[in-house]
């Protein structure tokens, strides 16, 4: 059986060294190296959407890789693509960092200067767990290539567009759908989930920034379990712990509610930190909400800009909302669109705050009538970016290819 690897090396003179040890190699199929954790991620993710037999058997992980630092992209890489060995690249051998990398996941580790016959040996041991783990999924198409949840990440181009109520109402549709979901606050500093579905809770994310292993029962007992049955993972009432809350630690909270969630949505908030970021680059679909202003709009191109400079998201990857919408605003989504560079969704969200206004001030956004055009159209946003097969919401029914409104492309990002 020939073995499919696929390097992720950042240096040029160990990817050269890589690349003439695994064309010795007899039965493998090297592939040509990502040059950084974001080119392997998409990689990765490409070939799952297609088949879970399109996956190389083993990944080659350098341990200067970057912007993700490597034990860290072992373990996203671990947990969303299970059937995958992945070997760390290492010029440290010791038993400490050995240990670290059998944590996040890792099969195996090889020394650097690179030894054909320990490099032979490693990535037949990850090649032959791999298949064992393919066996036991199973070949078929529907075999499952990743934990299974999905993750939408709702970020704001600035402050008062709608970002927390847009998250709110996606988790309540994905819910109504029969499907499990937690909502997830990461406006660390200033998060009002708890307020918009009148939650009044002591724990909170931070309870989760320190612990190693999130197991079931300590997710249990930090998920707030809403009367929506919604799970409620809230921001901290005092902003300061905030801080508490790592890139690294984010990355194991999102995996673990990948693992009992079949939606996971997190409001990103305004104000982008490193925790947050891990949110939009890790998340199946990253939303981006603006109003149809010259302010919001000129916010969501600096955003955008901003993910795309520090390799968090590519423009052509992100989704933007327009929120607040009217036929006779001089800006309208199609030019909203070209600003910005991204695609933005079908389902526009029109400007109909007095509907909110009760709901908001009663804190019970789950009461929001189901007459109401802000539920139809955010309900509709669900079904357009996956969440939910249909809006279920009487009325409203989704936009269609040649309809008037903006046009928007099918085909959702798949990570």
């Amino acid at each position: 059986m020939t073995t499919r690897i696929l390097p992720a090396v950042g240096d040029a003179d160990v990817a050269r060294s890589l690349a003439g040890l695994l064309g010795q190699l007899p039965d493998s199929e090297p592939s040509e190296p990502a040059g950084d954790s974001t080119a392997l991620i998409d990689t990765l993710a490409r070939l799952a959407s297609e088949s879970l037999d399109e996956l190389p058997e083993v990944v080659l992980v350098h341990e200067h890789i970057g912007p993700v630092p490597a034990l860290e992209l072992i373990r996203e890489v671990a947990l969303r693509f299970p059937a995958v060995g992945v070997v760390l690249v290492t010029a440290d051998a010791g038993t400490g960092l050995y240990s670290a990398a059998m944590d996040s996941g890792a099969r195996g580790l090889v020394g650097l200067p690179l030894s054909y016959e320990e490099l032979a040996q490693r990535i037949q041991a990850a090649a032959a767990w791999a298949s064992g783990v393919r066996r036991h999924l199973g070949q078929g198409a529907d075999a499952p290539t990743g934990p299974g949840g999905t993750v939408v990440a709702v970020a704001g181009a600035k402050g008062g567009v709608g970002t927390t109520v847009a998250a709110v109402q996606l988790a309540l549709a994905a819910r109504a759908s029969g499907r499990t979901v937690a909502l997830v606050d990461l406006d660390l500093q200033a998060g009002d989930v708890a307020s918009y579905l009148d939650v009044q809770f002591r724990r909170s994310v931070v309870d989760l920034a320190g612990i190693q292993d999130i197991s079931p029962r300590v997710l249990q007992d930090v998920v707030f379990v809403h009367e929506t049955g919604l799970g409620l993972l809230l921001a901290p009432a005092d902003g300061e712990r905030g801080e508490e809350v790592t890139d690294r630690a984010v990355r194991q909270i999102l995996g673990a509610l990948r693992h009992r969630y079949e939606v996971v949505v997190v409001d990103c908030g305004t104000h982008m930190t490193n925790a947050n970021a891990v949110a939009v680059e890790t998340a199946d679909t990253a939303l981006l909400l603006t109003t149809p202003d010259v302010v919001a709009v000129r916010a969501a191109k600096r955003t955008v800009r901003l993910w795309d400079r520090l390799q968090i998201r590519k423009a052509e990857e992100t989704v933007t909302v327009v929120n607040r919408h009217t036929r006779s605003t001089e800006i309208q989504p199609q030019l909203v669109e070209k600003i910005t560079r991204t695609r933005t969704a079908r389902s526009v969200v029109p400007a109909a705050f007095k509907e909110l206004a009760a709901a908001v001030d009663a804190g019970r956004m789950q009461d929001l009538d189901a007459k109401s055009a802000v539920k139809q159209a955010l309900w509709a946003l669900a079904a357009e970016v996956g969440m939910v097969e249909t809006p279920d919401v009487p009325g409203r029914r989704g936009r269609q290819r040649g309809d008037r409104g903006p046009a928007g492309l099918r085909r959702q990002r798949g990570r």
